[in-house]
């Protein structure tokens, strides 16, 4: 096969070459010029056209977007590589490499060097595939989304993620009294920049945390179910509190927002009543063996596209649609685990990496220049850590688990990684977040997902010798 393909190349670059050289003999007999060469001089050598060349090709478009795709990819894979040597998740790394890739680092670095990749003009189309890759995460996050494992500890599962969502929310409520008059971008009420600060506070990042379970190999445990479960309901209502948010926000009045609010409902109830029994119809035979035909796959990935364009429409954000539409998909597991596959690689490797990048670029930390803006910093970082960790905590404790395994669940549920960036570039992208408050919420975002490891170990020392022995099991009184 390798023969094969090896062979077809080479006869294809000796076809491509004589029809080359074969225009410019009959170019040059008919008395005219070829070309290539009718901009440059008679004198000019062929060492002298070469470089004129391919700086004519280096400026296409596509040339400059697979450069800043291809150094996304290489670059976001090695910091990967690097957080994982510390035992940190992979997504670690991919926001940490698109902070070295913006304004924050290499502009400051090497000004030409960031010009040259990441040219003003090129920023729409970065948007846009950032866009791309969010909304096919979101369809999976959904598709991930197993309602088998909330209803075995729905009830105190309930509680737990509920109780994380309000305490923060809250408090990110009160921080934003202080942060309103010297962070809020002119013109945007209190009221939007308040309940925007609540949700930055109180979201949970459910893929993360599914990840960081597989890698404590707590996949399976009662801590990790539960925490899989709380962080599946904190998913949810943080979502449909978003929606219900930029719906207010967008809207500008109040008639405008219940209006936007009344067709959320109503597409919402649709796409359960009318799609999904339509999606387990045609979708029946594939939710036996896992596999899907070309014609399945189409309709799957037209109702997560439709359904984003609706609620984008609607006024309620594409990724809310995305998420909807992978939720409301037949829950056979073969299925999803086959949907997943065909997905998720392009979407992690490939994608999402741009979206780091692209949010990366727009952050500038170098704003935060003076001791109160990092001790504000600081503030919304022991805001967010203590609304969740506490909520989480004191609710757990209340359903009977043990202290230990309370903060254990609190720390969990402290894991913001992706999901917060999504949050903070729909805020920043509809003018409710200023730079600064930007910058200030991705340090966040960084920070307390990045503490989640530690403070686990912390709070469990035994668990790398349980794991060797038996799974560790979360106590209760």
């Amino acid at each position: 096969m390798k023969k094969t393909l090896l062979h077809i190349l080479t006869y294809g670059l000796i076809l491509s070459a004589a029809l080359v050289i074969l225009f410019f003999i009959l170019s040059l007999g008919s008395g005219g010029s070829p070309v290539l060469l009718q901009n440059s001089s008679d004198q000019s050598g062929w060492l002298d056209i070469a470089p004129q060349v391919l700086t004519q090709h280096a400026h296409q478009p596509l040339v400059g977007l697979l450069i800043q795709i291809l150094s996304i990819l290489i670059l976001s894979r090695a910091c990967a590589w690097v957080v994982r040597l510390f035992g940190q998740p992979r997504v670690i790394g991919e926001m940490i490499a698109g902070i070295l890739l913006g304004k924050s680092v290499l502009a400051l670095l090497w000004p030409a060097g960031y010009d040259f990749l990441f040219p003003e003009a090129s920023m729409p189309q970065l948007y846009f595939f950032s866009q791309i890759g969010l909304i096919f995460f979101m369809f999976i996050v959904g598709l991930e989304l197993r309602l088998s494992s909330l209803k075995r500890s729905a009830s105190a599962a309930v509680v737990i993620s509920h109780a994380s969502i309000l305490l923060p929310f809250l408090l990110g409520v009160l921080l934003a009294l202080g942060l309103y008059r010297q962070y809020c971008p002119p013109g945007i009420a209190f009221s939007s920049f308040a309940l925007f600060m609540g949700i930055a506070m109180s979201i949970t990042a459910f893929p993360v945390l599914a990840r960081i379970i597989q890698e404590k190999q707590l996949s399976g445990t009662s801590l990790g179910s539960m925490a899989i479960a709380c962080a599946a309901i904190d998913d949810v209502t943080a979502w449909c509190l978003l929606a219900a948010v930029l719906g207010l926000v967008k809207a500008g009045s109040m008639k405008s927002a219940v209006v936007v609010l009344i067709m959320a409902v109503i597409y919402v109830l649709f796409m359960v009543k009318v799609i999904r029994p339509l999606a387990q119809r045609v979708l029946r035979h594939a939710t036996v063996d896992g596999k899907t035909t070309s014609s399945q796959l189409a309709f799957i990935f037209a109702i997560g596209l439709g359904s984003a364009l609706v609620s984008e429409v609607i006024g309620i954000h594409a990724l809310f649609g995305a998420f909807l539409a992978g939720a409301i998909m037949p829950h056979q597991l073969t299925l999803r685990i086959n949907l997943c596959a065909k997905i998720e690689h392009l979407t992690t490797v490939v994608l999402l990496p741009i979206f780091f990048t692209y949010t990366g670029i727009r952050v500038q930390i170098g704003l935060l220049d003076n001791w109160q803006a990092w001790q504000h910093c600081a503030a919304i970082i022991a805001v967010a850590t203590v609304g969740k960790m506490v909520g989480a905590a004191v609710a757990a404790r209340s359903k009977g688990i043990k202290w230990r395994d309370a903060w254990a669940l609190g720390a969990l549920m402290n894991t913001r990684g992706l999901m917060e960036l999504v949050v903070l570039n729909i805020g920043y992208d509809i003018g409710i977040l200023s730079p600064q408050i930007f910058a200030m919420l991705v340090v966040m975002a960084l920070v307390t997902t990045f503490m989640t490891g530690p403070l686990l170990a912390l709070i469990l020392p035994g668990l790398r010798q349980k794991q060797r022995s038996h799974p560790y099991e979360m106590q209760t009184s």
